[in-house]
């Protein structure tokens, strides 16, 4: 799977914090910060909103909600409680965007 997404952005760092917690690996596509300069996701999903998920039978799911939906069919490895009470700690901004 393929996540374009970047540093910055609330949204994908919600998603890659899921993909963390489920053990999912993706290649990651760090994004233009202007979105005028994402031609690509505009040609593969017709937005060029992030985060934006490409599944590997090539559908799109955009947006933190739809991915972390779509992700939920993959069973959360054994430290993922760990791995979410690691990520409070360390990234205060994460737990006010949880609790939105």
């Amino acid at each position: 799977m393929d996540l374009y997404q970047a540093e910055w952005c609330p949204h994908s760092h919600r998603v890659r914090q899921r993909l963390t917690e489920l053990g999912v690996s993706v290649v990651l596509h760090q994004v233009a910060a202007d979105p005028d300069d994402r031609p690509e996701l505009d040609r593969i999903a017709g937005t060029t909103d992030i985060p934006l998920l490409v599944l590997d039978d090539g559908f799109p799911v955009c947006g933190a909600d739809q991915i972390v939906e779509v992700l939920d069919r993959f069973a959360e490895r054994d430290d993922a409680e760990e791995h979410r009470r690691k990520a409070l700690e360390e990234v205060r901004e994460f737990a006010e965007l949880r609790a939105a």
